[in-house]
């Protein structure tokens, strides 16, 4: 499937695929955050849009426009892709993207701010955008939660994008039933209930084995508990493509030569 992306300046859209790093991440004691894989594979599940140009914006928690102020590191990269602007008021600080996306019939895009990247001061506002017919651009919009000032680095990352189908939530029939109608299922789950207990009993006796394997990595690997392989398409990382310019095509009734 395609996914196209249309710019609306001559300037290279500021979009690149996801990084899996976080700042917070590599700062915790032996960086025991990326042990959870769920965590790590959300960092990288899509694109991110940066902004060009460090940006210094301040509220004063008023309504108006003007209640917000933007100040940009190189002034001249105001209205361009990624730049930052006060367009709304009620304490909403707007990033302009600067293109339109195209996705196949039936799905969306998922607009959200930067995944597992909470930033003091400031709320990220999601959005969901028909992008398989609308011709319409769309920004990216942050909320401050107080007044004060908040700080986005050149190069950092303001917006996360991912497709999703628009039939997504019709496709599925939610229901509740008890584990024990699962019997293959509850029989994992209680064979890893135990060996948690075990392996958190010998951390916590500093149990040689357990403290140089540090953490239990079944989920990881893609085992299942009782250490039998799981699913052939278990994933720890993602690897996504980068937007590339299209390649030239010769017009209708001529030939390359």
């Amino acid at each position: 499937m395609k996914l196209t992306l249309y710019p609306l300046s001559d300037q290279q859209p500021p979009i690149r695929p996801a990084e899996s790093r976080r700042k917070w991440m590599d700062d915790t004691p032996e960086s025991f955050a990326y042990r959870c894989l769920p965590l790590a594979v959300a960092n990288q599940h899509g694109w991110e849009v940066f902004t060009p140009t460090g940006v210094t914006a301040r509220w004063n928690g008023g309504d108006r426009v003007e209640d917000v102020e933007v100040e940009l590191d190189q002034p001249l990269a105001m209205n361009t892709p990624g730049s930052a602007m006060a367009n709304f008021g009620s304490g909403i600080l707007t990033f302009e993207m600067g293109f339109l996306m195209r996705t196949p019939p039936g799905w969306n895009i998922w607009v959200s701010g930067p995944v597992n990247q909470p930033k003091d001061g400031i709320c990220a506002l999601s959005g969901v955008i028909e992008t398989d017919w609308s011709p319409y651009s769309f920004t990216m919009n942050w909320r401050f939660t107080r007044p004060g000032e908040v700080r986005f680095e050149a190069g950092e990352a303001v917006a996360h994008v991912f497709p999703v189908r628009r039939d997504l939530f019709e496709r599925f029939t939610p229901e509740i039933k008890s584990l024990h109608t699962d019997p293959k299922a509850y029989q994992q789950m209680e064979i890893w209930r135990e060996s948690r207990s075990d392996f958190a009993g010998r951390l916590k006796q500093n149990d040689p084995d357990a403290v140089e394997e540090k953490w239990q990595k079944t989920y990881y690997r893609g085992l299942m508990p009782d250490g039998s392989k799981g699913p052939s398409d278990h994933k720890t990382k993602i690897h996504v493509q980068p937007f590339e310019p299209a390649p030239n095509k010769p017009a209708k009734g001529k030939r390359r030569r």
